[in-house]
């Protein structure tokens, strides 16, 4: 079976998405990230779909076909799980399974926590439990030998301030020219990064992400990306702009509040967490970042891959092969073959 595309549309929002599979099929929600698209998950909506899920990979709002706001506000956790809640009432019945990279896994995180009843089980790459609560709860995690508090008292985080305090120059900075900004994030990890501090944590430092130079002119990394790929990374964001994109890291108060008012601390259902191990911000492999999530998790099975951030398009046999073992072994969510 084929990508389509789709969308849902109510009064407050519309989430455009993309599908493969089945209609009838169990349903596997996959959420993106920043600065990312459906397309994000293209890999993994061929792989289940064809298995007879129905997999479903919305734009978030602010990205792709979904819809824009002006408002800083409006990028909220709590807005972006209630689009989540249209969507799935909106397509199907009955409890899904979620996925989510990058802040597509607070938003899955606080679907779990918020409305565990649509909720059959859920996975997430890279960002553990944690940042659905805010910036603050991090922070306690960085390893002050690689960040010392004088000079990075964010540690690795620091890029998540620099939008708090110059949110027009990030904004800026990055529109400046969007293909050249998608070929510069979509990279590879490197293993010689474990131990050096993250580009990261230098945001605030040197006034921006790219300095006086302006954002350099990359070879794309055919590794994680397809030029005509990346083309379409590009075009959306140049026609939405990146004050949505952005505007998710600028609401850490408003999150806090939201993660405040969940019906529970704990997620008892299955949940299954990939560990990028070249991924040296949301650094899980190593160190104590992870450890909320394992005490918050009842029943979770973790995956350790040999990745950086974008992990679902870097290693997409990894993260498909990885969920299709712990749908079919600890989920209990597979295709009605009959």
């Amino acid at each position: 079976m084929e990508i389509e595309p789709g969308s849902v549309e109510t009064s407050r929002h519309k989430s455009a998405y993309l599908a493969c599979g089945p209609q009838d099929g169990p349903r596997i929600f996959f959420v993106h990230g920043w600065p990312e698209l459906s397309l994000s998950w293209r890999h993994q909506l061929l792989a289940l779909g064809n298995l007879g899920f129905r997999a479903i990979a919305p734009d978030m709002r602010g990205y792709g076909q979904s819809s824009n706001y002006t408002k800083h506000e409006d990028y909220a956790i709590s807005e972006a799980v209630q689009d989540m809640v249209e969507l799935h009432n909106a397509l199907g019945q009955g409890p899904a399974v979620w996925v989510g990279h990058d802040w597509g896994a607070p938003v899955v995180w606080s679907v779990a926590l918020h409305h565990p009843e649509i909720v059959h089980a859920l996975a997430n790459l890279c960002v553990p439990l944690g940042l659905e609560a805010g910036l603050d709860p991090l922070i306690e995690h960085v390893d002050r030998d690689i960040y010392p508090a004088d000079s990075f008292p964010m540690g690795q985080w620091e890029y998540q301030l620099f939008y708090a305090e110059n949110f027009s120059a990030a904004q800026a900075e990055m529109e400046v020219d969007p293909l050249k900004t998608v070929k510069l994030l979509f990279r590879k990890g490197d293993p010689l990064g474990a131990g050096q501090p993250s580009a990261t944590a230098f945001t605030r430092i040197n006034g921006g992400w790219f300095g006086t130079d302006g954002i350099p002119d990359m070879d794309i990394d055919l590794d994680v990306i397809r030029p005509d790929e990346a083309e379409v990374f590009a075009e959306a964001l140049g026609r939405n702009s990146f004050f949505g994109p952005s505007s998710w890291y600028v609401n850490h108060d408003n999150n806090a509040a939201f993660s405040a008012l969940a019906k529970s601390t704990s997620i008892t259902k299955p949940v299954l967490f990939f560990h990028g191990e070249y991924d040296f911000v949301c650094q899980t492999a190593v160190g104590t970042l992870a450890e909320p999530m394992r005490r918050r998790c009842a029943d979770l099975t973790e995956v350790f891959v040999k990745s950086g951030h974008w992990m679902a398009q870097e290693c997409p046999l990894e993260v498909s092969a990885g969920l299709v073992r712990w749908l079919a072994s600890k989920a209990g969510y597979w295709p009605d073959m009959g």
